[in-house]
């Protein structure tokens, strides 16, 4: 599933990563709690958020994760944007709840990443 696919279904707004449009994601992964995404996430994942800070954008970069979902209307500030744009990072933002995106998600076809070690 693309990114521009991915959000079309939870009514995305794209903040950042216009050129992550067409990357393909394999697999997604929703947490508030950035030790767990270390543990289950990979460069095909997109990670789903309700935590809106800069460690979550050092932990996409760490993983290489190439999309980040912010739910429930989260909004980075400038700091957050000008990181991701940096680190070549697609941030977008939906209105969702972080279940329902999961779940909109899960229902098209995506899947949870494996846990790694």
């Amino acid at each position: 599933m693309t990114v521009n696919e991915i959000s079309t279904l939870i009514r995305a707004t794209l903040l950042t990563g216009e050129d992550h449009l067409d990357t393909q994601i394999n697999y997604a992964f929703g947490s508030d709690m950035m030790s767990d995404a270390l543990a289950y996430a990979d460069s095909h994942t997109i990670l789903l958020t309700g935590l809106c800070n800069l460690q979550v954008l050092r932990t996409a970069e760490m993983l290489d994760i190439p999309v980040v979902l912010f739910v429930r209307g989260k909004q980075p500030d400038e700091a957050m944007l000008d990181l991701a744009k940096e680190n070549n990072i697609c941030l977008l933002t939906t209105q969702m709840t972080m279940f329902n995106s999961c779940g909109i998600l899960y229902e098209a076809g995506l899947r949870g990443g494996q846990r790694h070690g």
